[in-house]
């Protein structure tokens, strides 16, 4: 069920969305475990294309927010107001009460209003002046930033970015999906008459389903063993944290829901390392000065770990 409907969806997206096959399998992967998406790439490379996409795709709701630095928390979660006509205060919902929410260029945004999102993320609901509100399901954050432009910006705290599922880049497109975008957007915008293939409540039985499929003690080990590797390595001051192993564990359980198995394998761990943990480490300043990325990191750590094999 799970891979006849990703298969679904992934071939409406590719309506629109040419290539990033790897893209699009990762974005569901974070919708069926509930997660959120740190996306960082340069501008025009189809960000804000591939949110929407997904957002007709499953006949959600979506909402974007541009992140500048005089935006409010208040902006983003809603206000109350005093209706003059019913002599009563009354909530006014803010963008994020919708199912795909698109944080454009969050890092712009001042720390107050970052955290703004960290209840929402984590908990699916907002708390405004006493009252706390219930998001819709599924929730979804998209969150993009330009890892070039750095002046005027508020980098993302750690506590933020541990609430991301995971941190991906869309890259530039080869020379024939180039030629293929053109081609493809010459008369008429495509999402334009994107219809819709999944609907919400059957995500929401997908999700239930994902975390039914089964993980083998010895791949459970081997998922916090390379978690626990992170603490310890001596490029890394900060190493990835339990609510990094659980998503490790999930991204794995999804990725093999969606190619049709009912059970991990230490590839799948292999797999979705890189993009579920290299975000939330924090490496050492003569680490950085050799040149070592947190993805090299993790590809040693990977390596290094023991793969369980069949007995």
């Amino acid at each position: 069920m799970i891979a006849e409907s990703a298969a679904k969806l992934r071939e409406n997206i590719q309506k629109v969305i040419v290539g990033k096959d790897n893209i699009i399998e990762l974005t569901l992967i974070a919708i069926l475990c509930e997660g959120h998406l740190l996306i960082e790439d340069v501008p025009g490379t189809g960000k804000t294309t591939l949110a929407k996409t997904i957002a007709k795709s499953l006949d959600c709701t979506f909402q974007r927010i541009q992140f500048t630095p005089d935006l409010l928390p208040s902006d983003v979660t809603g206000i109350y107001y005093y209706n003059q006509k019913s002599q009563e205060f009354e909530f006014r919902p803010g963008p994020i009460f919708s199912q795909i929410l698109l944080a454009d260029e969050i890092n712009r945004a001042t720390p107050r209003t970052q955290s703004a999102l960290l209840e929402a993320m984590q908990e699916r609901q907002t708390t405004v002046d006493i009252a706390t509100h219930h998001l819709p399901r599924p929730f979804l954050v998209m969150a993009t930033q330009n890892p070039i432009e750095l002046e005027g910006t508020f980098p993302l705290p750690e506590a933020q970015l541990d609430r991301f599922l995971m941190k991906i880049g869309l890259g530039y497109p080869s020379e024939s999906e180039e030629n293929n975008i053109l081609v493809r957007f010459e008369k008429s915008d495509p999402l334009e008459g994107l219809d819709s293939v999944v609907d919400p409540q059957a995500i929401l039985a997908m999700q239930a389903s994902v975390r039914l499929i089964r993980v083998e003690t010895s791949v459970r080990n081997y998922i916090v063993n390379v978690c626990r590797a992170t603490r310890s390595h001596l490029d890394i001051d900060l190493g990835a944290s339990p609510r990094a192993t659980m998503a490790l564990y999930r991204t794995c359980q999804a990725l093999a829901a969606i190619r049709g198995r009912n059970y991990v394998l230490p590839d799948d761990v292999k797999t979705m390392a890189p993009y579920v943990l290299t975000h939330r480490l924090i490496i050492g300043a003569k680490t950085r000065l050799r040149g070592r990325q947190p993805a090299d990191i993790i590809k040693d750590v990977v390596n290094t770990v023991a793969v369980p094999v069949e007995s």
